[in-house]
């Protein structure tokens, strides 16, 4: 479906379901409502007046047809539309595995996930932000490659930025927050048993931090790695380690030891992705498989 087909088929839902469910009615409030630009917002409004759900006032401003009035139907609101871009992204970094630069032919690309040249080049600008492609001219896309010296570049310069971002988020870090984070990170009894692992104290500690340049740097550069270290979540090993090293992080702050604290979260940066080091022959058969099916051209 697309997001104009899906816009259309919202608002129908809405304007004439049986409990008459309000919704903004000018292109401006739609496309902030929708999260989109005019364009498909302008094409579903179309649609609906054409269908006369929807008609023209005599000030030109839009309002439910009359034809309406007095009945209802059972229409229910529809799901949006499937975002592949998360789905396109973990794509990416296994392709960026293979250790030298992967093209991408955006026609092919767009194929293979079932979605339009103009919203898979838009996917691809996104992902070119967030440090995952490169936009050759005359060449089209460029996977950048995985290597283990960039990686270890990041999380020199994570170090440095999240240390700060801590000490700027002392002041207005919460007991409850600690708890809760803290509770998220359960050793298991048995062996048998998985750890439970929360890590949203990183993204906690930059909020609170209020540096608008730190975010920057982690809404950047952190998306490519967090997909990398999901690798951690499939090692109990790792992933106990993990959950251990966030509680010394948390019990510190709860016990304002800020010097300890820092020690832990220095600590936990650096050496907690020792399966990284093996991506690449665990790796190896994961990326042939995405290969065949995302449209490279290498």
């Amino acid at each position: 479906m697309s997001i104009a087909t899906y816009i259309k088929e919202d608002l129908a839902a809405r304007l004439t379901s049986a409990e008459g469910q309000s919704v903004p009615l000018t292109l401006d409030a739609l496309s902030d409502h929708y999260g989109v630009s005019f364009t498909p917002v302008r094409t579903a409004v179309e649609e609906l007046i054409a269908e006369g759900v929807l008609e023209k006032g005599p000030n030109r401003r839009l309002k439910p047809s009359g034809k309406w009035n007095g009945r209802r139907s059972r229409k229910e609101i529809p799901e949006p539309p499937h975002d592949p871009f998360e789905t396109i992204a973990h794509d990416l970094v296994w392709l960026s595995l293979k250790g030298e630069p992967v093209y991408l032919r955006e026609e092919v690309t767009a194929e293979t996930y079932g979605i339009s040249r103009s919203a898979i080049r838009n996917t691809l600008h996104r992902l070119a932000g967030m440090g995952m492609l490169d936009h050759i001219p005359r060449r089209g896309w460029r996977v950048r490659p995985f290597r283990q010296e960039d990686m270890q570049a990041f999380l020199e310069v994570r170090e440095v930025l999240e240390l700060k971002a801590l000490e700027l988020a002392r002041p207005h870090l919460v007991t409850e927050d600690l708890q809760s984070m803290l509770a998220g990170n359960v050793i298991p009894v048995s062996e048998e048993e998985f750890p439970s692992v929360d890590d949203s104290l990183h993204a906690y500690f930059v909020e609170k931090a209020g540096n608008a340049y730190i975010k920057e740097f982690f809404d950047r550069h952190s998306p490519y790695y967090a997909i990398l270290f999901e690798w951690e979540d499939l090692n109990r090993q790792i992933s106990l380690e993990t959950a251990r090293q966030h509680r010394d992080i948390l019990t510190a702050l709860l016990d304002k030891d800020w010097q300890a604290a820092r020690k832990a979260l220095s600590h936990h940066i650096r050496c907690n992705h020792p399966i990284l080091s093996k991506i690449a022959p665990m790796a190896d058969q994961r990326v042939k498989n995405h290969e065949r099916v995302i449209g490279n051209c290498s």
